[in-house]
């Protein structure tokens, strides 16, 4: 009976070993914002809706599943302004703002939609407008959240805003934006913590068990 409470113990604590992999697994599908500085591109410092870019500067979306900004995948492709505002000449008293919208890839949709093509525009606005209006000129509809985050560019995805999912990714994607040493390889510090308190409390069962019999 005392051997069979040891293992029920030891039982017990899988759950939270379980619950702590699953968290490390959390991740979210949602449009990140970049900006194009020297051929490459860094997250944005600043939302969509708030940030003003220039005459002659490259913005661009990706929509991906990402556990984070440092996590999250840059728009792909190499066009440049001058590439894709070559047909949009400048005007006076507006600006022009060149942006690349990738629509990520089957592995990063939601069940039952197919990405579009990732496409380039040059969006003509005034020359105070933020990045949102630009867009709106260019790829309407948007879709938007009541906490104002952006869900949906031109209609994609049809249902869900920044919704939590598995991070299991498509092993062909390289698009990961670079932000230090990260390493998929072997057990998460999480996982290892957990394998740990499940010894410890097997190790206490036991001993627990043995020094009943001696009593």
């Amino acid at each position: 009976m005392r051997r069979r409470a040891a293992a029920l113990l030891v039982l017990a604590a899988f759950p939270l070993l379980l619950n702590t992999g699953q968290a490390q697994a959390a991740g979210y599908r949602y449009w990140s914002f970049w900006e194009r500085d020297g051929g490459q591109w860094t997250y944005a410092g600043q939302g969509p809706s708030t940030l003003r870019p220039s005459d002659g500067d490259v913005q661009g979306f990706r929509f991906a599943v990402s556990e984070d900004s440092g996590d999250a995948t840059r728009p792909r492709g190499t066009a440049d302004f001058t590439a894709i505002c070559a047909k949009t000449p400048a005007r006076d008293g507006r600006k022009r703002v060149a942006l690349v919208i990738d629509f990520g890839t089957p592995a990063d949709a939601p069940s039952g939609e197919t990405p579009p093509a990732t496409r380039t525009a040059c969006a003509v606005t005034a020359p105070d407008a933020t990045t949102a209006e630009a867009l709106a000129a260019v790829a309407k509809p948007l879709r938007y959240n009541t906490n104002a985050l952006l869900c949906a560019i031109a209609g994609y995805p049809r249902t869900g805003c920044g919704e939590a999912v598995s991070t299991e990714r498509n092993p062909s994607d390289t698009g990961k934006a670079d932000t230090g040493e990260r390493s998929d390889a072997g057990p998460s510090v999480g996982l290892l913590a957990g394998l740990a308190a499940v010894a410890a409390l097997g190790a206490a069962a036991v001993w627990q068990a043995r020094r009943r019999r001696r009593d």
